[in-house]
């Protein structure tokens, strides 16, 4: 009976509360509506938040990437000095710095100082790092961060030449420039309420996302036989594939002034894979015929038929979104191949809205999820703030925003449609809309380069004794494991895979490297894991050897000897040479000659 008279009571007071808040119109009024119990679909606040801390994560290590090894690629005394590129576009416009040379090349550096290019290639990396940085952090932002990192890198890129070459570079670009339009003008807030997240722009990133994929299948089924045999995954681990390089347009002169334009001529609409395997590789390429042949099935579904989900409502739009990054997943996984599919990950985050999004945040009170929930209640309950002038601006950017892309997009979706399909392509200088593509022809053998010094006087004689030089990541030692660097990049590694399928003349950076290697140079040795000469005097021949190598079979003599590779001599890849018989061909080049640091 005494429980039966409590819970009567408990009732009667609950009763009376009612009867209290019904009598009482202003207390019913000063409470707040109860916040929903989950994130209704429709809005974008988290997605906003996410993309932007994602872009801010991959222009960090572009920038680390930039930071440690640009004046050593492209400094005052890099292997490809920036400022001989720039003076020879300069040249071509008739010494002058107009609109033409800067359409064709656009960088801040024009404007700046040349006579310390490394500081400005330093300022430049650690402006975007510092910027970068904050964004990650806090996850706020707005179009001056976003903008400032997108001209930086924009900078960077354009005074990069074949360093900076690979698709992945306009891809970061185009998916930065769609953040610009992601944020509000001035505004530092995670959830800036006057600025909601733009659905133009995040279809945008969809639209992004749906060419990435749909470019990448299409090259391959018109590319190598293998892709449609489904062999090409006997080879993708072990061999790799050849990368088609960027210019800035079509017929853009950067091609033209590249002291390398033989080497992406012969690039050119090639696919590409991983010039640097990574120790998953090594057993992914023994796995048996019929997973390859999986493999490549797979990829194909991925590629030409989960894009077109996007189109087809928001449930079949998520599970787009879901397989593209569990494929992505599976890359980074299996090969070290820069940042590029963390990099494709980021626009197939615009798949997913706040209701699928919000896992990712706390359910604390005033959290970001709660506080969505409150903006999400107000907006059902008819409580919106009243439009600004700004608002009706920031609708006339956005609906501009639209026009633009679908303008730049129409020479994109004919190139889709071309049987002559070109691939890492950019119609237009800023490379705000590409083409993209990859794999789309495979390798059959892998060489390398491998480079070797002496102090010999003779590098002639037979007893002269050649020690090698190893690089960070790339196949050298055989016992050494396959390196795991993903999503930060190696450079010279990756160029020094494509220069052995062609020859020095084609890439003459690769002497250039070979001077400063008998120099014992600080700066380029900074790019180099392993130098046999540190610590002595420098080497007086150093001479390139060009090898052909496999894996070794896991579980065979030479993997139980240790060794991840096998190899064998194909000949010699560049002759030896040595500081004085370098020196007239640095003066032809007007390359700074090296200077002994040991």
């Amino acid at each position: 009976m005494a429980t039966s008279r409590e819970d009567l009571r408990r009732r009667r007071g609950a009763g009376g509360e009612a009867v209290a808040a019904a009598s009482d119109p202003g207390a019913k009024e000063s409470r707040s509506p109860p916040a929903p119990s989950s994130l209704r679909p429709g809005t974008f606040w988290l997605t906003r938040l996410v993309l932007l801390r994602a872009t801010a994560f991959i222009y960090f290590v572009a920038f680390l990437v930039a930071k440690h090894q640009n004046k050593a690629l492209i400094g005052d005394q890099g292997l490809l000095p920036c400022k001989l590129y720039l003076e020879s576009v300069k040249r071509y416009f008739k010494g002058k710095i107009n609109l033409d040379a800067l359409s064709y090349a656009p960088t801040l550096i024009w404007f700046l100082d040349w006579s310390s290019m490394d500081s400005v290639l330093d300022a430049f990396a650690v402006a975007g790092l510092g910027i970068s940085s904050f964004v990650l952090v806090t996850g706020c932002a707005n179009v001056i961060l976003m903008a400032s990192l997108w001209a930086l890198y924009l900078s960077l890129i354009n005074v990069g030449q074949v360093w900076y070459s690979f698709g992945w570079e306009s891809q970061l670009l185009e998916t930065g420039f769609l953040g610009i339009f992601l944020c509000p003008l001035w505004t530092l807030s995670q959830l800036p309420r006057r600025t909601p997240p733009s659905r133009i722009v995040i279809w945008g990133y969809r639209w992004l996302i749906f060419r990435i994929m749909l470019g990448a299948g299409l090259i391959k089924i018109r590319g190598d036989r293998c892709w449609r045999d489904l062999t090409c995954m006997d080879y993708h681990y072990e061999l790799g594939q050849m990368e088609a390089s960027t210019c800035v347009a079509v017929d853009a002169p950067w091609c033209f002034f590249s002291l390398h334009s033989s080497w992406q001529s012969n690039i050119s609409g090639r696919g590409k894979t991983q010039p640097v395997p990574n120790p998953i590789s090594y057993y992914m390429h023994r796995s048996p015929w019929w997973f390859h042949q999986f493999e490549t099935l797979f990829n194909h579904f991925i590629e030409l038929a989960v894009p077109f989900l996007i189109f087809l409502g928001r449930r079949l739009c998520l599970v787009h979104g879901i397989l593209q990054i569990l494929f992505q997943v599976l890359l980074i996984v299996s090969g070290n191949l820069s940042f590029l599919n963390w990099l494709t990950i980021v626009p197939s985050i615009a798949c997913f809205d706040d209701a699928a999004l919000g896992f990712l945040f706390s359910s604390k009170e005033q959290g970001l999820k709660a506080r969505v929930q409150e903006m999400q209640a107000g907006e059902a309950e008819g409580k919106t703030e009243p439009l600004r002038c700004g608002c009706y601006i920031r609708k006339g950017v956005n609906l501009s925003f639209g026009v633009l892309i679908a303008f730049l997009s129409v020479p994109v979706v004919i190139n889709l449609l071309s049987s002559r399909q070109v691939m890492n392509t950019s119609f237009n200088p800023l490379r705000i809309v590409n083409t993209y593509g990859a794999f789309g022809s495979i390798t059959k053998d892998r060489t390398e380069v491998i480079i070797q010094g002496t102090s010999s006087l003779d590098p002639n004689d037979p007893a002269a004794i050649w020690e090698e030089y190893e690089f960070k990541c790339k196949p050298g030692d055989l016992h050494r494991r396959p390196c795991l660097i993903s999503p930060y990049h190696y450079r010279l590694d990756w160029l020094m895979w494509f220069a052995a399928f062609q020859t020095y003349e084609q890439n003459e950076w690769i002497i250039h490297l070979a001077g400063k290697l008998l120099a014992n140079e600080k700066e380029v040795l900074s790019l180099i894991a392993f130098n046999p000469f540190e610590g002595k005097a420098p080497p007086r021949w150093v001479r390139g050897e060009h090898y052909r190598y496999k894996f070794s079979r896991p579980g065979g003599n030479h993997a139980r000897d240790g060794k991840w590779w096998i190899r064998k001599r194909i000949g010699p890849y560049f002759p030896p040479v040595n500081l004085e018989g370098l020196k007239k061909f640095f003066e032809a080049r007007n390359w700074p000659q090296p200077k002994q640091d040991g």
